[in-house]
């Protein structure tokens, strides 16, 4: 037995949302997150949490000013986010597609970058930003060598 829970990710971002159910269906279907049974609702039905996990990765959700907060989405605040997810997925270019496809901002389409990542960075509805790469060490290896000579 673990000192976490067996379907959490020893590091789990809580993300405020403004509408946690929208949140859930645009998480499945943009990114393949996939929704853990037992979210909370309040007294009128809406989600007040929930969990989802893709792969090893875990986030829990929760509604602007859920449990007597002040937090608000990056977009409400009208402010940039200032963190960023970075998901490492099989297939970033087919992932970037059903993102965009879902209704994600793109910000960065798929591309090379210099530490041997392919990825790409969109928006998702409340304005939070996310990478998603797939590591190819070839490309690593051949900056490494091009830096050495």
């Amino acid at each position: 037995m673990s000192w976490w829970p067996a379907h959490f990710s020893q590091c789990s971002p809580c993300l405020v949302v403004k509408n946690v159910k929208n949140s859930i269906d645009f998480y499945t279907k943009a990114f393949g997150f996939k929704e853990h049974d037992g979210s909370s609702v309040d007294e009128n039905g809406d989600i007040q949490h929930a969990v989802l996990q893709l792969g090893e990765c875990t986030i829990m959700l929760f509604p602007e000013g859920a449990f007597n907060t002040a937090h608000r989405t990056p977009d409400t605040m009208k402010l940039p986010c200032p963190m960023a997810l970075y998901i490492y997925v099989e297939d970033v270019d087919s992932l970037y597609k059903q993102a965009t496809a879902a209704g994600a901002k793109s910000f960065f389409e798929p591309a090379d970058a210099f530490w041997g990542d392919r990825f790409c960075k969109v928006y998702d509805l409340d304005g939070y930003e996310w990478s998603f790469a797939t590591h190819q060490e070839s490309a690593h290896q051949k900056h490494v060598q091009e830096k050495r000579k």
